[in-house]
């Protein structure tokens, strides 16, 4: 019996006590991973094919070690032009040693139990906000002055030169936004 198996974004063709090198996997040394995502199982002459992973079969492993691959040399090089770059990678990988093949009547891994924590903390963090927003809406309304003239440094440049043409301020067209302001407060 034998199974295609999708482990660590990589597809492996399994059987039972046989031993697999994959990317490095959580774990520590004697533990024991199951996988679900069986992409096809084969005992003898019966096949059985997933869609794309065949519901309820499991593929059960124990990781026996971690280790290091070979190194892999990668070298770069554009002749003529005196440009060459060397690099070394080890990829870290995980031995593990397939348990048990099963078809049929597994039950999902509980991965999803930490999701609903995860939903917690995303509403307490966007309920965070509205909180700031509410309490800073207060400090806004007091910065504005109280004496019944507008605030101008909340008009746009264009809205404050038609306030100065229309009071008869000349030389507009040069000033900035901080000078506008200054020369309608000061009339």
């Amino acid at each position: 019996m034998y199974a295609i198996v999708e482990i660590a974004g990589q597809q492996f063709k399994v059987a039972k006590d046989q031993k697999v090198f994959v990317h490095r996997l959580a774990g520590e040394e004697g533990d024991k991973v199951s996988f679900d995502k069986v992409l096809l199982a084969a005992d003898g002459d019966k096949v059985t094919l997933g869609a794309p992973a065949i519901d309820g079969a499991q593929v059960g492993a124990k990781i026996t070690r971690h280790l290091k691959g070979d190194k892999v040399i990668v070298f770069k090089k554009k002749r003529r032009k005196g440009y060459r770059v060397k690099n070394g990678h080890r990829q870290s990988l995980t031995e593990i040693i397939i348990e048990s093949i099963v078809t049929s009547g597994a039950k999902k891994t509980a991965a999803k139990k930490a999701e609903p924590k995860a939903k917690a903390e995303k509403e307490v963090k966007a309920s965070a906000p509205k909180a700031e927003t509410k309490a800073a809406a207060p400090k806004k309304e007091a910065a504005k002055p109280k004496a019944g003239k507008e605030d101008l440094s909340t008009k746009t440049v264009a809205e404050l030169k038609d306030m100065a043409k229309a009071q008869g301020i000349s030389g507009i067209s040069s000033m900035k936004k901080a000078e506008l302001i200054e020369a309608l407060q000061g009339k």
